[in-house]
C-alpha cells in the first residue's frame, strides 16, 4: 500500500487468510467473531459447503463453549480470478467497503471481520448467513414478483439518497470508490468473451441483437458506462442483478456481493436489477411505474430528483451493460450456470431492442 492509498490496511496480526477452508480452526473462527460476540469460544467447527465460482465461498457450522454466536457463517475469499478483478478494478472493493464503516441504508449480510492481504491480492470476509434470517437467495431462473422488486428499488432508492452527491470531500471514508468509466481491463475480458457468448446465445436474442457484431456490442457497454460517470453520482452497488439478491419473509430485498461497488448515476444499479429481476412479460407491464416508484421513493429534495423523460431515457440506455457482461459470462465455463446466463442474455437482449437503447445512447449524448 503506497503513502497516497487512502485504504487503511486490515490485515489481523492474529489471524491469517486461510489458503484452504480445511485450516479454518476454532481458534480462528474465535478471533474472528470476537469483535461482535465479546468473550465467545468457538469449540468446534464445521465445514458444511463450498464452492469456487468468481470467488471463494464457504459456510460453516459452529459450536461454542460458553456464550453462544451465529450457529452458521458465511466466508468469502478471493479464488481464481484474482488477476481478473484486479484488471477490473474490482478485487478489494467489497472487502474495503465493509471494513470502511460506511452505512449502507439497504438489507445486506452482516459482517463480522474482514481481512486484506494486498500484495498478496487476497482477502477474506467472515459475515453472516442470511437464510438463517429466512432469506431466499434468487437467480434468474426464479424471478421475482412485482412487489418484490419494487421492494428492492425502495432500498436501492434509501441506499443511493444516503450518498447523492457522492465525493471525497462528502464522504472522505470511500474517497477510493471509483467513478464509474470503461477500463480497458474490462473491455479487453468482454472483447475476448462477448464473441462465444454471441454464438451460444444465439436461439434466444431477437435477430436485431444476434446480428450485432461482438465489437459493437463492447464499444455500446463502453458508450453506456461513459455515461454512468455522468452526474448526480451516488453510491453504487454496481452489481445488482437478481444473481445478487435474496427475499426475507416479509418480501423485502436484500444485496450480497458488493465487489463491482462503484461511484455512478443511480440508474445503473436500477436498470441492471429491474431487467434481471423480472421476466420480461413483467418487465413491459410495470416496468414505467417501478422507474417512477424509485424516484419517488428518493429521499432527496424534489428538485434534485431526475424528472422522469430523464429518468426514463437512463433507463432505457441501461440494457446495454447487462447485454454485454452476460454475454461475456455465459462464454465462461465456471463463473455461472449455462441456464442462468442465457436467461438472463435473453432479457437484457430483448430490453435492449425493445427500449430502443442505441437510439437512448445518442440522446445522451453518449
Amino acid at each position: 500500500m503506497t503513502a497516497a492509498d487512502p485504504r487503511p490496511a486490515q490485515v489481523a496480526p492474529e489471524l491469517a487468510i486461510p489458503a484452504d477452508w480445511h485450516d479454518v480452526t476454532p481458534a480462528w473462527m474465535t478471533a474472528a467473531l470476537s469483535g461482535h460476540y465479546p468473550g465467545i469460544s468457538v469449540k468446534h467447527v464445521t465445514l458444511v459447503s463450498e464452492d469456487n465460482g468468481t470467488n471463494r465461498r464457504a459456510r460453516f457450522r459452529l459450536v461454542y463453549d460458553e456464550h453462544h454466536g451465529p450457529e452458521i457463517v458465511f466466508v468469502k475469499a478471493e479464488g481464481n480470478f484474482r488477476d481478473t478483478h484486479a484488471r477490473n478494478g474490482n478485487l478489494f472493493n467489497e472487502p474495503d467497503l465493509m471494513a470502511s464503516g460506511a452505512q449502507l441504508p439497504v438489507d445486506h449480510p452482516l459482517v463480522y471481520r474482514v481481512l486484506i492481504d494486498r500484495p498478496s491480492l487476497d482477502y477474506v470476509i467472515v459475515m453472516e448467513d442470511v437464510t438463517e434470517r429466512g432469506a431466499d437467495p434468487r437467480d434468474a431462473t426464479r424471478p421475482m414478483t412485482v412487489d418484490q422488486v419494487t421492494n428492492g428499488l425502495t432500498g436501492l432508492a434509501r441506499l443511493h439518497s444516503q450518498y447523492w452527491g457522492l465525493s471525497e470531500v462528502t464522504h472522505p471514508e470511500l474517497a477510493w470508490v471509483q467513478t464509474w468509466r470503461p477500463t480497458e481491463g474490462f473491455a479487453v475480458g468482454l472483447r475476448t468473451r462477448v464473441p462465444t457468448g454471441l454464438e451460444r446465445a444465439a436461439d434466444c436474442l431477437p435477430r436485431q441483437i444476434a446480428r450485432m457484431h461482438p465489437d459493437a456490442i463492447v464499444d455500446t457497454w463502453a458508450r453506456y458506462v461513459s455515461s454512468v460517470g455522468q452526474d448526480p453520482l451516488t453510491l453504487l452497488h454496481a452489481d445488482a442483478h437478481i444473481g445478487n439478491t435474496y427475499v426475507l419473509p416479509d418480501d423485502n430485498v436484500g444485496f450480497l456481493d458488493w465487489q463491482v461497488t462503484r461511484r455512478g448515476n443511480w440508474s445503473q444499479d436500477v436498470g441492471y436489477f429491474l431487467i434481471s429481476a423480472l421476466t420480461t412479460e413483467d418487465r413491459r407491464h410495470y416496468e414505467d411505474d417501478l422507474i417512477k416508484g424509485y424516484c419517488e421513493a428518493l429521499g432527496i429534495a424534489r428538485e434534485q430528483r431526475p424528472s422522469a423523460e430523464e429518468a426514463w431515457l437512463r433507463y432505457r440506455a441501461s440494457p446495454a451493460y447487462g447485454l454485454a457482461v452476460w454475454l461475456a459470462t455465459l462464454a465462461s465455463e465456471t463463473a455461472q450456470r449455462r441456464e442462468v446466463c442465457l436467461a438472463l442474455c435473453e432479457r437484457y437482449a430483448v430490453a435492449f431492442a425493445e427500449l430502443g437503447t442505441l437510439e437512448a445512447l445518442a440522446s445522451l449524448g453518449a
